[in-house]
């Protein structure tokens, strides 16, 4: 099928098979595609047009920003990945052996639910949206540790704050303190050495009631910059403007699949996806369909944003192989 008609296809697709908010196709860095659909009204707002410059979550995208995040700590020395992770409250504690490689893995041992449905036995949900306490990593840390560290793949939004946690306590001089003032360090941190570089300009991050990073969830921005965070790892670390962010193979062990996910049927680095039926791809995956696809050896990076239920995922992710072929 021609690559427009793929394209027309993915927008026009049926209600019930999701609904296509922003999809942008860059070739060597230039935008071969760039389009937008309406987001359907609902009981809180209006039908609302998407343009180049509406901000989309980014949900669980965020984690691999988080991954890039850390990467500019290891390349200053401030951060030794397969060292135990700086958790204080786990110091005397088997939790003590837990490394931060392991939590870039999803394989604390920590026990974590990642349910967005059902709030009975989710453990995202309470720590997102209910009574969890000011801040989502303690609340994450405080699980009971169910497995060695190292041994059992575990996909855990939790994990991700917990690490979002460390980036703040070594960019704001250490743990606790002010909630404002770890929060602006942070934010200053990340503007600073990741999205101004990049030059993610409308990339808005957002931070729970303790000051820190929800790097599991939350970074709000255009699809074109979340496209200009592909080309970073496209670049294998490296900016448009020719400066080096991440350091030398910082993306390349990222995509060194450790485990492979039952759930989704793909495989999991460190904060990175694969999906095997694109040889050599590094993704990020957000709920709801949003994908960050990235693949070096054919100069591509496609972007897609929108609303599609978990149900129906293998169709879509279908929909982009197709559109990733005719690229």
């Amino acid at each position: 099928m021609p690559f427009t008609e793929l394209v027309d296809e993915l927008f026009q697709r049926p209600s019930g098979d999701g609904v296509t908010l922003a999809l942008v196709v860059q070739h060597r860095g230039a935008v071969t595609v760039e389009r937008y659909g309406v987001q359907p009204e609902n009981i809180f707002q209006p039908a609302i047009e998407i343009t180049a410059q509406s901000t989309l979550t980014s949900w669980s995208m965020a984690k691999s920003i988080t991954h890039a995040a850390v990467g500019i700590l290891v390349g200053d020395g401030l951060l030794d990945v397969e060292a135990p992770a700086p958790v204080p409250e786990w110091v005397g504690t088997p939790k003590a052996e837990i490394t931060t490689l392991q939590l870039l893995e999803m394989r604390s041992g920590l026990r974590f639910v990642e349910d967005y449905v059902d709030d009975e036995i989710s453990h995202c949900i309470e720590m997102l949206f209910g009574n969890s306490g000011p801040s989502h990593a303690d609340y994450a840390a405080a699980l009971p540790l169910d497995h060695e560290p190292g041994t059992v793949y575990n996909y855990s939004s939790g994990t991700t704050n917990i690490i979002a946690r460390i980036i703040g306590d070594i960019v704001s001089g250490g743990p606790g303190g002010d909630p404002q003032l770890r929060r602006a360090a942070t934010e200053s941190f990340l503007r600073e050495r990741l999205f101004g570089p990049v030059e993610m300009y409308s990339a808005v991050p957002k931070f729970d009631d303790a000051g820190d990073f929800v790097g599991s969830s939350y970074v709000f921005a255009t699809a074109g910059d979340f496209a200009t965070f592909g080309e970073l790892y496209r670049h294998d670390g490296v900016a448009g403007s020719g400066e080096r962010i991440l350091p030398v193979g910082w993306v390349q062990q990222a995509g060194v699949p450790v485990s492979h996910d039952a759930e989704n049927g793909c495989d999991y680095g460190r904060h990175w996806w694969m999906w095997p039926e694109i040889p050599g791809s590094l993704v990020c995956h957000g709920h709801e369909g949003q994908y960050i696809v990235v693949v070096p050896d054919r100069d591509l990076v496609v972007v897609h944003l929108g609303k599609t239920d978990a149900s129906v995922a293998p169709q879509l992710r279908e929909r982009l192989r197709a559109i990733i072929e005719a690229a």
